[in-house]
């Protein structure tokens, strides 16, 4: 009992920390069926028709009615219930022509980190080079004052820093000056660690450049933006304490998109919600973004224009929702064309990704069918797996029925022949012996 205990114990803890670590993963699996639901009725329909071979073999083999009728009642519940699940099937590329609205606009993620390293010029150029209409970032203050990009809190991953300084490689980025930060390497890394397995297929030239980036600030990345006429979308780290500018990180940033670079503000969507009411009262035309799921009267009463959510709450009801009021939604981050197609067949307006080079490609949503097709496709591929099923069942029954002809056939035996019984693989079959029954074994008479 105590084992058993122990057992089940773990197999919860497990279980939990599991469903813990793995919840995005859990809602990816869960988005993939949507879009690939029609295809896995298929499939599953397909299986249940090919184990109907096996099932049908061992139903003629049975003697026991009970566990005859068992065997059948298990199976065909699961294939009945496999031929109707397209009654209760929803999939959001299933859609009438002419209904599938536009494709999702295109925000690069940190540029487009699959041909440069990331929050680089190069990176920026590549992604509105590749179509992106929208470019996303993340914003620090260097201790001096001048706002940079820079995702992670460190620059140990992105910049050479441990070769310049090692003792600072765990200081936060925002604790250095914009003349040391302007001097360290923010490319090789790209090219050593090739974090989409990417780098080798960039030509010499881009290599060359790859390897020579820099840190980038945010008037350099605000004045590309405003060149090729390109949305952008931050994050806005606020420093540590002790920093000169902790206070005033949003009056310094606000700063520079108003002061320091030809962006209009209408391109700025902003994302931070500190000091909201003061952003909007400095810059009105900042096009204010959230990026939680609010009650619609308080992203209302915030002037939201935008919502920027990850995936995994995507569904045609939320954006519905939020476009009647004129909220459109943003989803972050999409790299694959499948999660594209389902992100555009649900109606988003854009997404954050990885690869803008690759989604810019796409003409239309991946498995995009009509009901009609889908209809057509659900009823031949029952029709046919039914026929298929038959067909098997009255092999094995014609089969089984032929041997079991065989085994009770009977043979009447000669004045000098006896029956012997051997064993085949497919069934007792009798035979008549062609010697005497004298000769099978020694004489046994024994004269007195």
């Amino acid at each position: 009992m105590i084992g058993i205990a122990v057992c089940l114990a773990f197999s919860v803890v497990a279980t939990a920390v599991l469903s813990d670590l793995w919840s995005k993963e859990w809602t990816t699996l869960l988005l993939s069926f949507q879009v690939t639901a029609p295809y896995l009725h298929v499939g599953g329909v397909l299986l249940m028709t090919a184990l109907a071979w096996p099932i049908a073999l061992h139903f003629f083999r049975m003697s026991s009615r009970v566990r005859r009728g068992l065997l059948v009642g298990v199976y065909l519940t699961v294939l009945s219930a496999l031929c109707l699940v397209p009654l209760g099937l929803y999939s959001p590329c299933i859609k009438e022509e002419g209904t599938l609205g536009p494709a999702p606009a295109l925000i690069g993620h940190r540029g487009a980190p699959m041909l440069a390293p990331e929050n680089t010029l190069m990176s920026f150029e590549k992604a509105a080079e590749a179509g992106s209409e929208g470019l996303e970032t993340d914003v620090t203050i260097s201790f001096d004052g001048v706002p940079f990009l820079m995702h992670d809190r460190t620059l140990r991953r992105t910049t050479n820093i441990h070769d310049v300084s090692p003792n600072r490689s765990d200081t936060s980025a925002s604790m250095f000056t914009w003349t040391e930060l302007e001097s360290l390497n923010a490319g090789a890394w790209f090219l050593s660690h090739d974090p989409f397995g990417t780098a080798g297929s960039l030509d010499a030239e881009d290599r060359l450049r790859a390897g020579n980036q820099s840190v980038c600030s945010l008037q350099a990345f605000l004045q590309l933006a405003a060149q090729t006429n390109k949305l952008v979308i931050f994050d806005l780290y606020r420093p540590p304490r002790g920093h000169p500018y902790r206070d005033t990180w949003i009056q310094r940033t606000l700063e520079v998109i108003q002061n320091e670079s030809s962006i209009h503000s209408s391109q700025v969507l902003w994302l931070p919600s500190d000091l909201r009411t003061l952003v909007q009262e400095t810059d009105p035309e900042l096009q204010q973004t959230s990026g939680s799921r609010l009650p619609l009267e308080e992203l209302q009463s915030n002037h939201i224009v935008k919502l920027n959510l990850h995936y995994s709450s995507m569904s045609t009801e939320l954006v519905s929702e939020y476009a009647v009021v004129n909220i459109t939604t943003n989803l972050y981050v999409i790299s694959q064309p499948w999660l594209y197609s389902l992100a555009w067949c649900t109606g988003v307006h854009s997404v954050t990704t990885n690869a803008p080079q690759l989604l810019a490609t796409m003409s239309s949503p991946l498995f995009l069918m009509s009901p009609d097709e889908y209809n057509l496709m659900w009823i031949l591929t029952d029709l046919l797996s039914l026929v298929l099923i038959f067909i098997i069942f009255i092999f094995h029954w014609w089969r089984e029925r032929g041997l079991a002809f065989c085994s009770g056939s009977k043979i009447a035996p000669d004045n000098n022949g006896t029956y012997s019984k051997f064993k085949t693989d497919m069934s007792d079959i009798w035979s008549v012996s062609s010697s005497n029954a004298q000769d099978e074994s020694p004489s046994t008479n024994v004269g007195l």
